[in-house]
C-alpha cells in the first residue's frame, strides 16, 4: 500500500488520506531518514529539511510542502534522483496581507501619524507583495514596486529600483523568496549599506525568510536612530532568535504571518491534489469541507463618528489584534516553536461581514480593497 509520511502540524489533513494510503503523522524532528526510508511521499512543512541526510536512499517519490516557500527543499537532490515536488504558491498570500495590515494599523496608533499619503515600499511583488500593493493603496498610501524578475520578464514600467525605494519609502516590506546566491541572491538584501542608505526614520517589515534581513546589522540601524521601527515576523537562526532585536522592535512575532486558517487550508489541499494528482488518487479538488467562524463575524462601522483612518484600523484590528502575538513572543521567546504549533484560530478579512452606517462608495471600495468583500451598507 502507498506509504505518507506526514507532518502533524498540517491542519485538516487528517482523515483525508486513509482510504488511500498508509499515512504516519510525525513532528519535523520526528521525520528521521530511517522513518522515511520506505515512504513514497513526504507532506511537509519548512522545518523539515528534505535533502540528501533525509532522502538518501529511500523510497521517496514526490514531496508536496504545504508553504509558500521551497528552500527547505534541495532541490538539485530531488532532480538527480528523480523525486518530484511541489509546493503552495500564494497558498497563505492573504493571510500575510492581513498581518501587514494589523501591522500598519498598529504603526498608526504608535506614532499618531495618518499613513495616507506615505510611501510604502515592497520588494518582492508575487502572490503575497501583489495584495499588501491593494491593502496599501485602499489606505491611501503611494506605493512603489521592487520585483527585478518581474521587471526583467515584463518590463521595467510598472517596477522602481531599490534605490528609489531607499529614497522614497516611509516603510519598506520584503516578500521575496530566499536565494542564496546567484543574479537575484537575497540573502542578507537588507545589511548595513542597504540599511543605512535608506530614508531616515524608514520603518522595516519582513515576512518573507530571516535571512533576507541581516538582523545584526538591522539592530544596529535601530540603535543609532536611522530606523524608527521594524516589524519582524521572520528571524535569523529560528528559534534561536536575537533577542536584544525582538526586544527594540515594535513588532515581533514567531514566524506566524502565513497562520491564518485559511492560509493552513490553501497549503493542505494544495498538498492534497498534488499528492493525489501524482498517483492517481481521485482527490485532485480536495478541499476542506467547513472552515471554523470567527467569534465575532460582524464588524459594525459607522462612517459618520469616525475618520476613515479610525474606520479602517477598527476593522482590521477587530480581524486581528496582533499585539497577541507580539506579546507572546516578548514574554516567552523560548517558546517560538510552541507558538507556531499551537497557533491561535484566525480567520482572514473574507470571513467577516461589515455593516457600514453613513458610507459611501468611496469607502465601501477602499475596504475592499483591503480585503473585506462583505461589506453591507445600512
Amino acid at each position: 500500500m502507498l506509504k505518507i509520511i506526514a507532518d502533524n502540524k498540517i491542519p485538516f489533513l487528517e482523515g483525508v488520506l486513509e482510504s488511500k494510503a498508509d499515512i504516519v503523522y510525525k513532528t519535523g524532528a520526528e521525520t528521521t531518514p530511517e522513518l522515511v526510508k520506505n515512504a513514497d511521499a513526504l507532506i511537509t512543512r519548512t522545518r523539515t529539511k528534505c535533502n540528501a541526510h533525509l532522502l538518501k536512499g529511500s523510497n521517496v517519490k514526490t514531496i508536496a510542502t504545504a508553504t509558500i516557500g521551497y528552500d527547505h527543499i534541495d532541490t538539485q537532490f530531488c532532480a538527480a534522483h528523480n523525486i518530484t515536488w511541489n509546493n503552495s504558491p500564494g497558498c497563505n498570500a492573504g493571510s500575510v496581507k492581513q498581518y501587514i495590515a494589523s501591522a500598519l494599523a498598529t504603526l498608526s496608533l504608535a506614532t499618531g501619524q495618518s499613513l495616507k499619503g506615505k510611501t510604502i515600499g515592497i520588494v518582492g511583488v508575487g502572490n503575497v507583495g501583489s495584495k499588501v500593493s491593494d491593502l496599501a493603496k485602499g489606505i491611501g498610501m503611494k506605493v512603489l514596486l521592487n520585483d527585478p524578475p518581474r521587471a526583467k520578464k515584463e518590463g521595467a514600467a510598472a517596477f522602481v529600483s531599490l534605490k528609489e525605494i531607499q529614497e522614497k519609502a516611509d516603510v519598506i516590506t520584503f516578500h521575496v523568496p530566499f536565494q542564496r546566491e546567484g543574479v537575484y541572491k537575497t540573502h542578507h538584501l537588507a545589511d548595513n549599506a542597504f540599511l543605512a542608505a535608506c530614508k531616515k526614520d524608514v520603518v522595516i517589515m519582513n515576512s518573507s525568510r530571516g535571512e533576507v534581513i541581516n538582523n545584526a546589522d538591522l539592530l544596529n540601524q535601530i540603535n543609532t536612530g536611522h530606523i524608527s521601527n521594524a516589524v519582524i515576523d521572520v528571524w535569523e537562526e529560528e528559534p534561536a532568535i536575537n533577542l536584544n532585536l525582538l526586544n527594540k522592535v515594535l513588532i515581533g512575532t514567531s514566524h506566524i504571518a502565513g497562520y491564518s486558517v485559511d492560509g493552513k487550508a490553501n497549503g493542505t489541499a494544495q498538498s492534497v491534489n498534488n499528492i493525489s494528482k501524482y498517483f492517481n488518487l481521485g482527490l485532485d479538488n480536495w478541499y476542506p469541507e467547513a472552515l471554523p467562524q470567527p467569534k465575532q463575524p460582524v464588524i459594525e462601522l459607522d462612517a459618520a463618528a469616525h475618520s476613515f483612518d479610525d474606520l479602517w484600523i477598527k476593522a482590521v484590528l477587530h480581524t486581528y489584534p496582533i499585539n497577541i502575538d507580539d506579546e507572546l513572543l516578548k514574554t516567552k521567546p523560548e517558546d517560538f516553536e510552541q507558538h507556531r504549533g499551537n497557533y491561535m484560530m484566525r480567520r482572514e478579512f473574507q470571513a467577516y461581514t461589515i455593516r457600514l452606517k453613513n458610507g459611501n462608495a468611496d469607502i465601501i471600495d477602499c475596504l475592499k480593497s483591503i480585503g473585506f468583500i462583505n461589506v453591507i451598507k445600512e
